[in-house]
């Protein structure tokens, strides 16, 4: 795990471990009030068995949570640049779960001794980057641009899940999981 960060977060939030030998994360992006695509995505990531759903940001209003209502695993989410009545979106996703919280514009997170710097990406990719290139982090988790990504900047790994946005083409509609136990990620397609 990679320690400390010259990044300023808002409403940082350290995630225990479970007792378990590894987590399962959900990784997901810019749903953008898609509400079958968010239903699709939580059966999904039911059936994978993961432990955390984190969302990187353009959830856009509280009803859209519903979908991810009554599952069995946390969220952590982001604020992104078309995210409205936050307010909502906090009381929402923070009622779900005592692991559940909406942290800001960014949030570090670490899952199994695995650390992951959550950012929507709407402060341009030069941001994503200089969180990958510090060296705080193993993985650095974005969306805002629509397309799915994955590649290592000086050994962090950098992942954009995928949009849900109804304009994105198929190959971008897409969740990203993270088994913290190998290191590896997995993009699946999401109808919706």
């Amino acid at each position: 795990m990679k320690m400390g960060s010259r990044f300023p977060t808002q409403k940082s939030f350290i995630v225990r471990p479970v007792v378990a030998p590894h987590m399962q994360v959900g990784i997901v992006s810019d749903t953008h009030d898609n509400y079958g695509a968010a239903e699709e995505i939580a059966r999904v990531f039911d059936d994978r068995g993961i432990d955390t759903l984190v969302h990187c940001g353009d959830f856009i209003a509280p009803p859209l949570l519903g979908a991810f209502d009554g599952h069995e695993f946390d969220i952590h989410g982001v604020i992104g640049n078309n995210d409205g009545e936050r307010d909502g979106l906090e009381t929402t996703l923070d009622s779900f779960s005592d692991g559940s919280q909406l942290h800001g514009r960014e949030a570090v997170l670490t899952f199994d001794g695995t650390s992951i710097h959550v950012l929507h990406g709407d402060q341009g990719i030069d941001v994503v980057n200089d969180r990958a290139e510090s060296g705080d982090y193993d993985y650095v988790c974005y969306g805002h641009f629509h397309v799915a990504e994955q590649r290592v900047v000086d050994g962090t790994t950098v992942v954009n899940p995928g949009a849900h946005f109804p304009t994105v083409p198929d190959e971008n509609r897409t969740v990203a999981f993270l088994d913290t136990d190998t290191g590896e990620t997995e993009f699946v397609n999401i109808d919706g």
